[in-house]
């Protein structure tokens, strides 16, 4: 059974504006292999060897697209409690070992984005803070092995 992931309605939208893309590229991907086979000898093609390869790739992203749309679940951010942690939450928190303060946006897996500060309710990170409310303390092992322990200061939407 396929395990269902959570994604905000931005991050759905963008799920099936992905998929709507790859299917355009298939079907030039189509368009270019009867191009290029039409050059003749196949076995030394170099056009129709990249343009198969190419049609590979582009169904496997399919299929894959296809299949996170299936096991999604939008989060309807106005059912969701304001005061807990979720996706969809900028949460600002204190990394307790050097006091600085850092914001973090909590996203399904898809609008993962660390260097922005996007981090998915699957990472060690978003995983300990998804439930959090104000004012606790949670603790995350990051996947080097270290331990880091925050704390909550503010959630907004």
């Amino acid at each position: 059974m396929a395990e269902i992931k959570n994604y905000t309605p931005a991050e759905y939208a963008e799920l099936q504006k992905e998929l709507e893309l790859y299917k355009v590229k298939r079907e030039e991907n189509k368009k270019d292999i009867s191009t290029a086979r039409s050059y003749g000898d196949l076995s030394e093609n170099s056009e129709y060897d990249e343009a198969k390869q190419e049609q590979g790739k582009i169904a496997a992203r399919i299929a894959e697209l296809e299949h996170m749309i299936a096991n999604a679940h939008v989060m309807d951010e106005s059912e969701l409690d304001e005061d807990v942690i979720n996706v969809g939450s900028v949460v600002e928190v204190r990394r307790l070992e050097t006091g600085k303060i850092v914001t973090y946006t909590l996203v399904g897996s898809f609008g993962a984005d660390p260097v922005n500060g996007k981090i998915s309710d699957e990472s060690p990170i978003g995983a300990a803070l998804k439930g959090a409310r104000v004012g606790e303390k949670v603790e995350f092992t990051a996947p080097n092995g270290n331990v880091f322990h925050l704390e909550v200061l503010s959630i907004t939407r």
